[in-house]
């Protein structure tokens, strides 16, 4: 459930009109609702009342420190990949105890930072990484709580840009490699062994992915506690899914009711890393419709978003839904919804059934709230858009539209050009 809904056919999101924050911000704009992100943070978190757990939210969905804030309000922590990412976390106040940090390519620079910070702990991804943060641990003289991260070759059904727990993947280690690394871990002065990790994928629909792998790292966890090692969490990672079309992706309570089956009578304290299906259909982009353009084959309905904004259905060929801002009488059109970015792949919509907007009309790209602004980029020098959250009646602008100065901002032209 979220909080867009039509009022005498005009989109509201909570209690405010989306065309007036539309007319006073200007577009594209991506816009939040605060009580969709509450409660689907809670309904996810309640799922797992009984298991000892921490949420640690998947930053890389949506980064805004004013999301983040909201999550940190309701007791969740963050799971990172960069250490841009842990200095958003901590700027938004989320507790570095509830902080892990994954990734495969974890810089001694931001290894170092998160070690200063007092991280949860480092999901370790390679041995090269395990050494590192072990030299880097003695150099600052902290030590380095980590868990290895497992790859459990399970191929989930998903995009294949978003596999992440497959032989073929960069991510992790094989599972069959993985008591040597933790023999290797055992025997750093600078590392304390504490969990246990994976992450299969994203946007799963499925449960029995996640049931597979729990099963495959408890059973690898038994063989390491064999080892003399004892292991205090178990991180499943995230990856549930959100409906964009017609998915029909299992509720959090199925998900939570499943795993409790399995790993009820553990000691571990779960982790697990929601991004998407806390915060996706959170927010919607909106558009203005720049263009009309009829062709011999097509229709296109121009708009000033473009895969700079939203990349998802250029890269995944991704669906988002195609509403409009007020409804109006009028026969359905079948058309391609396009940007104005200089490549035949920006797209956000392509043959589809959609209202017959003309030149000014409000459009809503829904399900944009996750992997959406996060992605974004200045492509064809285009300024990225403002972000806006609304909690009831209020609204407030959480990230200013870029301005063209912020787009040469950093750059010099060098002395020795004539």
């Amino acid at each position: 459930m979220h909080f867009f809904s039509y009022k005498n056919d005009e989109l509201f999101c909570e209690e405010v009109p989306a065309e007036s924050i539309a007319e006073q911000v200007g577009t594209p704009l991506y816009l939040y609702s605060w009580a969709t992100i509450v409660r689907h943070f809670r309904i996810f978190k309640d799922a797992f009342n009984g298991l000892k757990h921490l949420i640690c939210f998947s930053v890389k969905s949506n980064s805004n420190i004013a999301i983040l804030n909201t999550i940190a309000s309701e007791g969740g922590g963050a799971d990172i990949v960069s250490g841009g990412e842990l200095y958003r976390a901590l700027r938004a106040g989320i507790s570095p105890d509830k902080i892990v940090y994954s990734g495969v390519g974890k810089t001694p620079d931001d290894i170092e930072m998160a070690l200063k910070s007092n991280i949860l702990m480092f999901n370790i991804e390679s041995e090269q990484e395990l050494k590192t943060i072990n030299d880097v641990a003695e150099k600052t003289g902290n030590r380095a709580r980590i868990a290895v991260r497992i790859n459990p070759d399970i191929e989930p059904n998903t995009h294949p840009y978003i596999v992440t727990g497959f032989n073929e993947n960069k991510f992790g280690i094989q599972i069959d490699n993985a008591l040597p690394i933790y023999e290797l871990a055992k025997g750093l002065k600078y590392v304390d062994i504490k969990g246990i990790s994976c992450h299969i994928g994203s946007q799963l629909t499925e449960i029995s992915p996640f049931i597979d792998a729990l099963l495959k790292l408890r059973e690898l966890a038994q063989k390491i506690k064999k080892m003399g090692i004892s292991l205090e969490f178990l991180d499943l990672g995230g990856g549930l899914g959100i409906t964009y079309d017609t998915e029909s992706p299992p509720d959090p309570s199925e998900y939570a009711s499943a795993i409790k089956k399995i790993a009820g009578k553990d000691e571990f304290t779960l982790i697990l890393e929601p991004g998407r299906v806390i915060v996706g259909n959170a927010g919607i982009l909106i558009a203005r419709v720049i263009y009309t353009k009829i062709t011999p084959n097509k229709k296109f309905i121009i708009v000033d978003a473009g895969m700079n904004d939203l990349i998802r259905p250029s890269l995944y060929n991704s669906y988002h839904s195609v509403m409009p801002i007020k409804k109006t009488s009028g026969e359905t059109i079948v058309a391609d919804l396009v940007g104005p970015i200089c490549e035949t792949g920006d797209f956000l919509a392509k043959d589809r059934v959609m209202p017959p907007f003309k030149q000014g009309d409000l459009v809503a790209l829904m399900s944009a709230g996750a992997y959406g602004f996060s992605m974004a980029s200045n492509y064809n020098s285009r300024p990225r858009p403002a972000e806006i959250l609304v909690k009831g009646k209020e609204f407030s602008l959480i990230r200013s539209r870029e301005t063209l100065d912020d787009l040469v901002r950093g750059e010099e032209i060098p002395e020795f050009i004539d």
